[in-house]
């Protein structure tokens, strides 16, 4: 079976928001990527100190590019809107920074409008300064508040009459639509034990990034054991990795090499050692490359006939 191989659409503030996602998302298809993917930041904080960091690291620099985001779901409509064939995935939304009942129903409404596309990618979250500015919880109440968005998903998603009752929320029977075109499947982040727990439990999917070709490998083998241990067919378990490009395409040594840096060659290398791997869907972030559509798309162009020729696609 041919790797699937999808491309984040560019939504960083290089980028022109009136033409630069649709323009993309219409080449990229046109050029045979299986699935577009979109990701979502708020804001960037001046203060980067302490907790601010990245990651939550204390004291980690944020991407300058991480300013001026366009919203995510915008993003995939838009997609949706110019696009016949591709996936449409998030990688991630950030769960706890919605209303759990207007984000289901918004996924919902653009897996309507698209035909059944959507790949719902959602990850708890992990920036202080995003959830005192948007989340309905608490930061320390992240993991509730996914396990919360999951379930108003499941029930919203099913067919009418829509009941929901939590402790903040309630559904009383009613019509809520439009339904999804198909089951939406759900892939988390995250590789905690928690976040594979919740996976093993609840999820289509892992959204891995960063990780070497064999560690990824080995966990997702891992986290089909511990699906099959609660009771699911382990191979319903789906991967996406999303190769995390940076810097230039040159080529580098050998020796130290970090995995997915260099060259196209070299990072189509570290693509088919994760194919080997038991890794059947990547997605490439070239918009961390380049600062104008024209060279995305020639980027984009030039890895779709690296992997082709590599036999990966």
């Amino acid at each position: 079976m041919a790797l699937r191989v999808g491309i984040g659409l560019p939504q960083l503030k290089d980028f022109d928001p009136r033409t630069a996602v649709t323009r993309a998302a219409r080449a990229v298809e046109e050029m045979g990527y299986d699935s577009v993917w979109v990701f979502e930041r708020f804001l960037l904080p001046r203060d980067q100190s302490g907790p601010h960091g990245l990651y939550n690291v204390p004291d980690a620099p944020w991407p300058v590019r991480y300013g001026g985001v366009l919203d995510p779901l915008v993003a995939l409509t838009l997609a949706a809107a110019v696009t016949e064939r591709v996936e449409l995935g998030t990688c991630v939304l950030v769960a706890p920074l919605h209303v759990p009942a207007r984000l289901a129903r918004t996924l919902s409404s653009i897996d309507a409008v698209s035909g059944g596309r959507v790949v719902a990618g959602l990850g708890a979250g992990w920036s202080i300064d995003e959830f005192a500015a948007l989340a309905p919880r608490p930061f320390a109440e992240r993991g509730a508040a996914l396990d919360e968005l999951l379930d108003v998903s499941e029930a919203l998603w099913k067919p009418d009459p829509v009941s929901y009752r939590n402790e903040r929320w309630t559904v009383a029977p009613a019509e809520v639509g439009p339904k999804p075109a198909r089951r939406i499947p759900v892939y988390l982040g995250g590789f905690s034990d928690a976040a594979l727990c919740r996976i093993a439990r609840r999820g289509d999917g892992w959204l891995p990034t960063g990780l070497p070709p064999a560690v990824a490998g080995a966990t997702l083998a891992r986290l089909r054991e511990m699906a099959a241990a609660n009771g699911r067919d382990p191979s319903s378990i789906g991967c996406t990795f999303q190769v995390g490009l940076g810097g230039t395409l040159r080529e580098v040594p050998a020796e130290g090499r970090r995995p997915y840096t260099g060259s196209i060659g070299q990072i189509v290398d570290d693509i088919a050692a994760l194919a080997d791997a038991g890794i059947d869907h990547v997605f490439l972030t070239v918009s961390n490359l380049v600062t104008d559509l024209d060279a995305y798309v020639d980027v984009a162009g030039e890895f779709h006939a690296a992997l082709r020729a590599a036999g990966l696609t």
